[in-house]
């Protein structure tokens, strides 16, 4: 199954063109692997920028295909945040867009 969903990156490596991405459903995360350098539109990934992607599931991982850049930067010190608010108990819930009818 398939569905459309924004996330935001936690982490991206450039030269492998592979990220790691927190959803909008809070599930678990969902991982990226372009095919092809520079699949995602040309535009590298950084950790903290607010993707929207299709997202399918194969067996125990979530898949992130077809990536659209939202708003580079949106949230660029999200991995460090939860870091820290996972070891002090503070609330790490990450407000994403509402979710538009297609």
């Amino acid at each position: 199954m398939e569905e459309r969903m924004y996330g935001v990156v936690l982490w991206a490596d450039e030269m492998d063109s592979k990220a790691v991405i927190w959803c909008e459903d809070h599930g678990n995360l969902a991982y990226y692997a372009a095919a092809e350098p520079c699949m995602h539109r040309g535009m590298a990934l950084d950790a903290g920028d607010l993707i929207q992607f299709d997202l399918k599931e194969e067996r125990d991982c979530r898949l992130a295909r077809n990536l659209q850049h939202v708003n580079s930067g949106y949230a660029p010190d999200i991995a460090m945040n939860l870091q820290t608010k996972q070891s002090g108990g503070a609330n790490n819930v990450v407000q994403f867009p509402t979710a538009r009818a297609c």
